[in-house]
């Protein structure tokens, strides 16, 4: 990300040396690039309001009495708040098969994506969703827009065809959002985070399973799809979790950690030492272990 700053920056230094160039968008586009990977938790949550109302204002909303907003509410009723964590859910009414969060602790469900599930299912797509809020994935995606929004403004400082055409997509940062897909290792980490979801709360943990199943029969001209990729290849994932033959990406993660902490202490002890005070997860890898 440091790279890509560095590039955007350079970029609108050079534009602002033109002679045809805005200099003021040119400094919004550094701003921008610098936002990008500087942005706060209060930035990162207001961003994700502005962009989860601008959605809404672009679909059409299940009201309270409508069948897809009442099965929806009969499923979340329990599931406003994890830990810390906020949540508030709507359907849109839309045949499209999607679902959405935002880092704020919105969750869209599709009325198409309904049609397709039945309610254990839907638990997990809901999991899932909670998963992208809790791994804080979506702040990666505000900042890959913010970096987009940077590259456009640049281009837009040139007055030109081209700078025309940017100017007229600037307020565009929502959709940018909303289409950034999220990473493969991501995308496992919220699977995992479902399937704990369904564990956790008693539900039927082969739901996760064939949910994945149902989206991988759809083929790739979905939405969810499109961003949410190789759903056989995930479901295979989750059922060898339930099996007993995988385990999910963090315990696998802290086994790694675990096993690196054990060998720096058995093979560089002193440097062991003196790292424990720059690396915490460094320590106590028995107790991390047993947790």
């Amino acid at each position: 990300m440091l790279q890509t700053l560095t590039l955007l920056c350079c970029l609108c230094l050079g534009l602002a040396g033109c002679e045809d160039t805005d200099v003021r968008m040119a400094a919004e586009a550094g701003l921008d690039a610098a936002r990008a990977v500087t942005l706060s938790d209060k930035a990162v949550q207001e961003l994700a309001l502005q962009s989860a109302q601008f959605a809404d204002n672009g679909h059409r909303l299940a009201g309270a009495g409508d069948p897809y907003a009442r099965r929806l509410q009969k499923l979340v009723g329990e599931h406003r708040q994890e830990g810390a964590l906020r949540f508030n859910y709507k359907v849109y009414l839309a045949e499209e098969v999607n679902a959405f969060a935002m880092a704020d602790g919105t969750i869209r469900i599709y009325s198409g994506l309904m049609d397709l599930l039945d309610d254990g299912e839907l638990h997990f797509v809901i999991g899932h969703e909670m998963g992208h809020v809790a791994g804080n994935h979506i702040r990666k995606k505000i900042q890959l827009a913010y970096a987009a929004s940077a590259m456009r403004k640049g281009i837009a400082s040139l007055n030109s065809a081209v700078g025309e055409l940017a100017r007229s997509q600037l307020g565009a940062f929502s959709e940018l959002l909303m289409t950034a897909q999220f990473s493969q290792l991501e995308e496992k980490e919220a699977d995992d985070y479902g399937l704990a979801f369904l564990q956790g709360k008693g539900y039927e943990t082969r739901d996760a399973v064939t949910a994945l199943r149902k989206l991988a029969a759809l083929g790739n001209d979905h939405s969810f799809l499109s961003s949410h990729p190789a759903p056989d290849k995930r479901a295979d994932r989750l059922e060898l979790q339930l099996a007993g033959k995988a385990v999910p990406i963090a315990e696998s993660r802290q086994t790694l950690l675990n096993r690196l902490s054990a060998w720096l202490k058995g093979q560089f002890p002193g440097l062991h030492e003196r790292l424990n005070d720059f690396f915490p997860w460094l320590r106590d890898e028995p107790d991390r272990t047993a947790s």
